[in-house]
Parts: C-alpha cells; structure tokens; sequence
C-alpha cells in the first residue's frame, strides 16, 4: 500500500489518506472496483488463503491438500502458485514469500530490514536435494534452525513450524498474521464480542450516532444456555462469514434503547434492522482494528450498509494513526477525488483468457483531477464495468425465447 508520488491540489488536501514509515509514505485504505465475476473476491481469497497457511500450515497432516482453486486455463494447474507479501512489524520491514503445489509447499523464504539493509532469515527450496541441509540456506536469526526444518514436511510452511516450536522471529510474525491482519468483520465468539463491548462501548454509542442512529444505550448480559455450545469455524481458504444471531446465538442478551423512549428496551437480534445488527458487529471490529492499528480485508465492504455509513467507516480509517483497509466495493458514489487519491482506486477487470488484471487509476496518467471520475468509470474508461446489450429489441427477444 505504497503511496505513488502525487504532487497535484487534489492529493496534498488528502493528507489524511496516508501516513509516514520511515520517509516512506503508505495509504490507509485502498478500494477496488470491478464488474460482477471480474475477480475482485479472488484478489481477497488470494490474500486470505496466503495468511491462512502461515497460521495453519503447522497443522496439516501428510495427506493434506491445500484448500484453494488453480486458475483452470493456460495449463496452470500444472504450475506453483506464487505468494509474497511485504509488511511491518514493530518498525521492522519483512519479505516472506512462498510457492506450492497442491499437495506441497516448493520453495519459501523470509527477509528482513533490522537495520535498512536487507538480511535472510531462510531460504528454502524443496528440489535443492533430498536432505534437509541441502534444502534450507539459514541466517542468524533462529535457534537451533535445523532443529525446525527436521521437523517440517512438504505439507507445512517453515514459518508455521517455527512459531509451533517457540522460535521467536516467527513467533512475532505469527502474531502479527493472528492478531494485527484482520480477514474480515466477523468470526467473533461470545467472549469476543463481550470484552469489545466492555472495552469500546463509549465510542460504540458515539459512533453509532454519528452514524445516524437514535439508539442511546446498549447493555450486554451473558446467558447461561445449558448444553449449548458455538464455534465459529474458519476455512483454510479465509474467514468464514457468520450472522451475528451465530455469533451469539441467545448467550448473550444484547437490548438497545432509543431516543424516543430510553427507558424501553428492544432486543438487538429480534427488534433491530439487519443493518443496525451489522453495524454493531462492524464498529466493534472497527474500533479495536483503528485504536490498535491493524490492518482490515473485506469483500464488499456496502453489503446491507447506506452509502453514508460507508462514507462514515472511510473516515474513521482516515481519522486514524496507521489503521489500513483493503476492500471492494460496487458503490460508484465513493470515485471521487475530494474523497481519494487516485493511487487508492484499483480497478479489477477480466481478461479475454480468463485472468484478473489489477491496475490503479494512478496508471491513467490522462486522466485529470478535473474530470468527472464516476461518469468515467461507468462510460467504460477504465474497462472494470460489465458491457451489457440490454436495448428493448434484445429484452424482448430473451422474454420471447
């Protein structure tokens, strides 16, 4: 989420939209833009299948196959699929990068930046030759690293492996990947979304009046459900989306109470809109990821939510320290450059062979802040929209058969 070098009026008034590491400037938000099937939501499986193996590599067993779909065109099925991912932990830069079959990891590697200068952690390829020390090339950095690989088998990442068996760099990275890179809204367990509450209930309430609510109070209470039990399960290719009736289901008691009557309570999960249900997920997810400066991955960030409401999320973001969300959308209301920089809008189209291809609105190096963004996209400038026939003649002809 590298900021490009935008010098025009419109850009230096974002100044909001991106924050500083090491003289490097970075966005706080990106949003993509595609038509339906174009493949905005594998961008996100992508990047969700990528940190699911690192937190759960470690547990596959010699008979696992990894649980992703290969580009089925081109003979791809036949090639590795290539991940890399550059991030920030505690002011340190990190490169790790892997590729796998299937059924097995080939090769994989970590660097970092410590000191500005880039240093390996590891390098690994499965094909170097068959013993462990001809597979792996170690820096400095682990313990007893041989130990580890000894203990890795072609179906687990070496990162995974290393955080199970209490190395501490990967231990840090494995933190990183389960707490700071957050996959999506939902997923919370009861226990969850009672400490949010308790932790971020002021600035629930304040947000959800900004938002244009006339809910005043909130109170939570835990149930008791003899012989009930829920577990939100998570798929090895991303977060699984769970309603908040799921969630909770009946173990916590959640009433909200309203302007008109603050002494009358209602029952968030029978009395309340499907959107104030989400909204009430969404600001705790949302409040814990800004005060804590993580970074969020949603697909379809306007589901069930006024346009409003959106506008009001992209501002917390901007608000924020160091928080990032990555999200698509099909609201057309946001291609503004008051709102964005034009390095922040990516557009998501499909190719004649079947691929996605990603590019930003920064690479229309024609295209002024002057213009009208949101006519542009629609007229088809950028390609990311559906080309549909849809004249009378050819409506009436579909109906007629």
């Amino acid at each position: 989420m590298r900021a490009a070098n935008i010098k025009s009026k419109n850009a230096r008034q974002l100044t909001d939209n991106i924050f500083s590491y090491n003289d490097i400037e970075l966005l706080k938000t990106i949003v993509m833009y595609g038509a339906n099937a174009s493949g905005k939501s594998n961008i996100i499986r992508a990047i969700r299948f990528c940190s699911m193996m690192i937190l759960n590599s470690a547990n596959h067993n010699e008979n696992a196959v990894f649980n992703y779909q290969k580009f089925k065109f081109e003979n791809y099925h036949n090639k590795p699929s290539n991940f890399f991912i550059r991030f920030i932990v505690d002011g340190i830069e990190y490169e790790y990068t892997f590729s796998l079959m299937q059924n097995r990891i080939l090769t994989e590697s970590l660097h970092f930046y410590p000191k500005g200068r880039i240093k390996k952690v590891f390098i690994r390829n499965e094909e170097a030759g068959k013993t462990k020390k001809e597979k792996y090339i170690f820096g400095t950095e682990i313990k007893r690293p041989l130990d580890v690989a000894e203990n890795t088998s072609d179906k687990t990442l070496y990162l995974s492996r290393a955080s199970q068996m209490d190395r501490d760099i990967a231990k840090k990275l494995f933190m990183y990947f389960n707490n700071t890179f957050i996959l999506g809204y939902l997923g919370y367990n009861v226990q969850q979304v009672e400490n949010l509450f308790n932790t971020y209930k002021h600035h629930l309430l304040k947000a959800l009046q900004i938002a244009d609510s006339d809910i005043i109070n909130i109170t939570v209470r835990k149930i008791k459900m003899p012989g009930k039990k829920f577990n939100v399960s998570v798929k090895a290719t991303g977060i699984e989306d769970v309603s908040l009736e799921d969630v909770i289901q009946e173990e916590l008691q959640i009433k909200t109470f309203h302007k008109a009557d603050p002494k009358k309570s209602f029952d968030l999960l029978s009395e309340e809109s499907a959107g104030t249900k989400k909204l009430f997920v969404i600001m705790l997810s949302i409040l814990d990821i800004i005060a804590n400066n993580k970074i969020l991955l949603v697909d379809e960030i306007g589901e069930s939510l006024h346009p409003d409401i959106i506008e009001y999320i992209f501002n917390l973001f901007r608000a924020s320290r160091k928080a990032q969300l990555v999200c698509t959308t099909h609201n057309t209301h946001f291609l503004d450059l008051t709102k964005f920089r034009k390095d922040q809008i990516y557009f998501v189209n499909k190719k004649d062979d079947g691929s996605t291809d990603l590019y930003s609105l920064y690479d229309y190096s024609d295209f002024r802040d002057t213009m009208d963004l949101e006519k542009a996209y629609l007229q088809g400038r950028f390609d990311a929209v559906p080309f549909i026939n849809d004249s009378i003649e050819n409506l009436k002809q579909l109906i007629d058969g």
